[in-house]
């Protein structure tokens, strides 16, 4: 089962470092890491794990049988902003968006 979020508000190079410590993890023992990861993403990255046994459940799979197969973090539309600099030139600020898509398996 897949689960999929889009245009999440954070750099994927941050998300990343949550992706790494889940993939391959049993779904629960997943949640139950990421209750306690001192990271931003850590909320909806366990939302997002959540929904996708949801949908794994609703297909009739047996969720104590369920680990992380692949975790996807790609880089989304990129925000651009501008900041006033010295003798009135202006430095570019990207706001970096994430893309992350979750697949579950059964073991």
């Amino acid at each position: 089962m897949k689960a999929v979020l889009k245009n999440y508000r954070q750099s994927p190079r941050k998300v990343r470092l949550i992706a790494d410590l889940v993939r391959g993890k049993k779904v629960s023992d997943a949640l139950y890491m990421l209750r306690f990861v001192d990271k931003r993403a850590a909320g909806p990255f366990a939302k997002l794990i959540a929904s996708a046994r949801a949908n794994a459940v609703q297909k009739g799979m047996d969720a104590d049988k369920l680990f992380i197969k692949t975790v996807t973090v790609d880089q989304a539309a990129t925000l651009k902003r501008f900041r006033a600099r010295a003798r009135g030139s202006a430095s570019r600020i990207n706001k970096r968006n994430s893309h992350i898509a979750v697949e579950l398996g059964v073991k």
